[in-house]
């Protein structure tokens, strides 16, 4: 998959100048990982846009049970991580690759202590799983398809049960997609308002 050129675009009739959210959810099945904030879209006043990238890469870290965190390293389809101890202290391994489809996993090597892993993209916190006990792993399979709901009093990194989600997330599939506008329609005033709308418009395909 090549990188996704996308432009989020305001043609809504809301007048409380409304957050967006954009997130992302873990497809693996039984996954209980937490959705977290990716972007969050502010001040975008009614006819403004504000364009970005969704990129192709994927990048993990670990946060060990001391506030540590390992490098990102890139992440492929089957790709293995484990998080060991070394003569140095808690690393992150690359530690092989499987037929895991488009998905890649992360394991916790240590003898103690619980780990998190983290995923990244763009530069910016993507996804995050539950504290993982030594021996437990999870199972990232980060689907292009993307999340968006208006929200209230969030910042990009939070998970989003934490936020006052006022509207149900829209999922936008991004597969096969080069580029394509992101247009917001619906609320307004008082009774009349309508819910938010999220459509993809002048779509060019991959």
């Amino acid at each position: 998959m090549s990188d996704i050129t996308l432009n989020f675009i305001n043609k809504s009739n809301d007048q409380n100048n409304s957050e967006f959210v954009i997130f992302s959810k873990n497809t693996f099945g039984g996954s209980d990982n937490s959705s977290v904030a990716w972007k969050v879209i502010r001040n975008l006043g009614r006819d403004d846009s504000h364009p970005f990238v969704y990129s192709s890469d994927f990048f993990v870290s670990v946060e060990d049970n001391y506030g540590n965190y390992t490098p990102q390293l890139k992440a492929n389809p089957g790709d293995l991580f484990a998080m060991v101890k070394d003569q140095t202290g808690d690393v992150i391994k690359h530690a092989g690759t499987g037929h895991y489809g488009n998905a890649f996993k992360v394991e916790n090597h240590l003898e103690h202590g619980s780990i998190k892993a983290k995923i990244y993209k763009d530069g910016k916190l993507f996804n995050s799983s539950p504290s993982l006990a030594p021996d437990q792993k999870v199972t990232f399979e980060l689907n292009p398809v993307i999340c968006i709901s208006a929200v209230s009093h969030i910042q990009e990194g939070d998970a989003i049960e934490s936020a006052a989600v006022s509207s149900k997330p829209s999922e936008i599939s991004l597969l096969g997609i080069k580029s394509a506008d992101i247009v917001v329609t619906g609320g307004g005033p008082g009774s009349a308002a309508e819910p938010f709308k999220f459509e993809l418009e002048n779509v060019v395909k991959a």
